[in-house]
């Protein structure tokens, strides 16, 4: 998984963890959303003033796989690439892994909608975001 241009580091916080010892299976959705902003504010389509009325994106879909156990003090951090642009859709893979190590502890494919929350409606992806999408991603 080392065709990942972004990474978000996240901590594994004791609150995470499930009576087993290990990460609830819930928490790795918000590992995946945490990295995804910062992925969005990298890519200049969000920043950290904005509302989040103002992301303009929906999660459509997401599947998330299960590849090993996470446990409390495990170094983590966060992939996220766009793979795919639609007319009012990007689809988005991400990763946990160990930092040190590179191991996957879980994989998502999760599909965005652009979307117009005062209009209450998908919208096209914006030109401007194809654009910084693709010239980041190589796409």
């Amino acid at each position: 998984m080392t065709d990942y241009k972004f990474f978000h580091p996240t901590e594994v916080r004791y609150g995470d963890l499930d009576p087993q010892g290990h990460v609830n299976n819930a928490k790795y959705l918000t590992y995946f959303e945490q990295a995804r902003i910062y992925y969005l504010i990298q890519l200049g389509l969000f920043n950290k003033d904005q509302s989040f009325m103002e992301v303009g994106v929906i999660i459509a879909d997401i599947h998330i796989t299960y590849h090993s156990t996470t446990h409390y003090g495990d170094p983590v951090k966060v992939g996220v690439r766009t793979t795919k642009i639609g007319n009012k859709s990007f689809t988005t893979e991400q990763c946990l892994m160990h930092a040190e190590t590179g191991k996957i502890m879980a994989s998502a494919t999760v599909v965005l909608v652009t979307f117009d929350y005062e209009g209450l409606k998908p919208i096209r992806v914006p030109d401007d975001w194809k654009k910084k999408i693709n010239e980041f991603e190589g796409l």
